[in-house]
């Protein structure tokens, strides 16, 4: 480029008397006007457009906020550019400072999700994993602080660069007023209305620290493992019958995997004796009497208390190496420490080969997936 042309090329931008910014994406936030060393000509044109506003910075230090309209840029129309300036007689000659249009229509449809499970606990169910995510809507409230304290020099900034920000901080304060609400798991997923409108009510003050709306915020689904889903489903649809079948149902089911997973005569016997127990409960509960008629006399049955169980011993895997045995109350504890996860190996008398903590239907109860049965009755 020859001297002439560099020449040409100061004067045509130095002297620009219209500052203006069409925007021709839709993910644009803010647009720095660009000019050779940022200098504007004394009495430029000014054009905001609806959805605009405009922010003059100078040397790092907020100046001038203009809304919509046309503007005759001059010590009138620009006081505390002024007072910065130290213009006490005006001036004529070009001056420079940054010019920022900042966009303040509506971002609508914006997508937040939670990238890994978070822990609930529930009274029920213990530790339980969910997600969630939906949508949000958001403006930009006070262009002068947003720029400032989040744009800083970046001279074209997106869409997607605030988005990220704004994700972090929708997820921090959701996971903290969920598990503040302390409702039952299962009521979570039947009022994503009225917690949609807590958690705005919550992150709006986050938002508007950096001169940001939260205009709306919902939430699409919040998911859980699906065994937990077919407890709640179980645990709601007997709990409408009655408690007391809802308990000997939880028995029956305990005490028919006990069996199958005791091995040896132990196992036997406790499953029968668990299976006595049960009838006589049963019977109770159907009205009928615990005799059966013989030779058209009812005798009495003799109760028998069904056989001690036999305490069960663990061993389990840590980092390769085996350890053990320990009791079963023991083991919860080491569960509850994280020393062992639901993904540790565990093995018991009668078992075959190692197995997952989440594979052994005793210890899914570490999970929050089992409700134990209930004491056998005196």
């Amino acid at each position: 480029m020859s001297i002439f042309d560099e020449i040409k090329k100061k004067l045509s931008h130095e002297f620009i008397d219209i500052v203006e910014w069409l925007d021709t994406s839709n993910d644009t936030i803010v647009h720095r006007f660009e000019r050779y060393q940022n200098e504007i000509k004394n009495n430029a044109k000014l054009i905001v457009r609806e959805g605009q506003t405009a922010v003059f910075i100078n040397e790092g230090q907020l100046a001038d906020v203009f809304k919509p309209g046309t503007y005759t840029l001059n010590t009138q129309n620009l006081p505390i550019l002024t007072t910065l300036k130290g213009w006490k007689y005006g001036f004529d000659s070009p001056f420079k400072a940054e010019v920022y249009f900042v966009n303040t229509r509506l971002f609508t449809d914006e997508k937040w999700g939670t990238k890994n499970p978070f822990m609930l606990s529930d009274d029920r169910f213990g530790l339980v994993e969910i997600r969630a995510f939906g949508t949000y809507s958001f403006r930009i409230s006070d262009p002068g602080k947003f720029v400032v304290d989040v744009v800083g020099t970046d001279g074209n900034f997106t869409n997607y660069e605030v988005n990220e920000h704004l994700k972090s901080l929708i997820v921090t304060r959701f996971t903290d007023t969920v598990g503040e609400a302390n409702l039952p798991i299962e009521l979570y997923a039947a009022n994503t209305s009225e917690l949609s409108e807590t958690c705005q009510e919550v992150m709006q003050p986050e938002f508007n620290r950096v001169g940001i709306e939260l205009e709306r915020f919902y939430i699409e689904n919040v998911s859980m493992p699906e065994e937990l889903k077919k407890e709640i489903f179980e645990y709601s649809r007997l709990d409408k019958l009655d408690m007391g079948k809802l308990a000997q149902f939880k028995a029956a089911k305990a005490m028919e995997l006990a069996a199958k997973n005791e091995g040896g005569t132990a196992g036997a016997g406790m499953g029968m004796g668990m299976g006595f127990v049960l009838a006589q409960q049963m019977g109770g509960l159907m009205g009928q009497p615990a005799t059966q008629p013989i030779g058209g006399q009812a005798v009495q049955q003799p109760q028998a208390p069904p056989p001690i169980p036999a305490q069960v011993s663990y061993f389990y895997a840590v980092n390769g190496q085996q350890l053990g045995p320990v009791s079963f109350e023991k083991l919860k504890e080491l569960f509850a420490s994280r020393t062992i996860n639901r993904d540790s190996l565990i093995w018991k008398q009668g078992m075959e080969n190692w197995a997952a903590l989440k594979e052994i239907e005793e210890l899914k109860s570490f999970l929050g997936g089992n409700t134990p049965p209930p004491l056998p009755t005196v």
